[in-house]
């Protein structure tokens, strides 16, 4: 399966807003490659004479919904400013099991891979996530404890198993709202 700028699933497709579905474990092999090929989408665009040949947008993550597939696969990796992975998952099944009241958003807004236009505007989302998942890339269940970015990347991937997409959580009236509290992220 080719995954590219082209391929991915874009935000006036009524098949981005469809709800994605539990994989059964352990993966079938169709699921591991499916997932694997994500992953390799993130790693790869983010180097950029690979995306460039291969059309290919930065990410820090998608979800299988996004390549046509409704299930609950998403592949994230955050890399640090000299391109080493700071972390990465292949997740399976991710479930957020409890959040943080305090909030957070990062100053710039959120973009995504299937979302062409420009949507200005604040994302306010828990500041601290813990996240239970069958991760790919160690074989074995695990919990994560994310914070800052990493959370926000999380929920925001994860929104895409409800067919929700960043620019829902934008206050149409004042999308530039501050949040008293709130952790703003540069």
């Amino acid at each position: 399966m080719l995954i590219n700028n082209d391929t991915i699933i874009k935000d006036d497709d009524e098949l981005i807003r469809r709800k994605s579905v539990d994989v059964s474990l352990p993966l079938s092999q169709e699921d591991r490659d499916t997932l694997m090929q994500m992953y390799k989408y993130v790693d790869d665009s983010t180097i950029e004479e690979i995306a460039e040949k291969e059309n290919l947008r930065p990410a820090v993550g998608i979800s299988a919904i996004q390549i046509g597939i409704p299930k609950k696969m998403t592949a994230i990796i955050i890399k640090d400013e000299e391109g080493n992975k700071v972390c990465q998952y292949a997740l399976v099944n991710p479930k957020i099991i409890s959040n943080s009241l305090e909030k957070a958003c990062l100053a710039s807004g959120e973009g995504c891979l299937s979302v062409v236009q420009n949507h200005e505007g604040l994302v306010y989302r828990s500041a601290r996530v813990k996240v239970k998942a069958y991760d790919a890339l160690q074989d074995k269940d695990i919990l994560i404890k994310a914070d800052g970015y990493l959370a926000i990347v999380l929920q925001h991937e994860l929104d895409h198993f409800k067919g929700i997409l960043f620019y829902d959580h934008i206050d149409k009236k004042d999308p530039f709202r501050e949040e008293k509290d709130a952790l703003v992220i540069d």
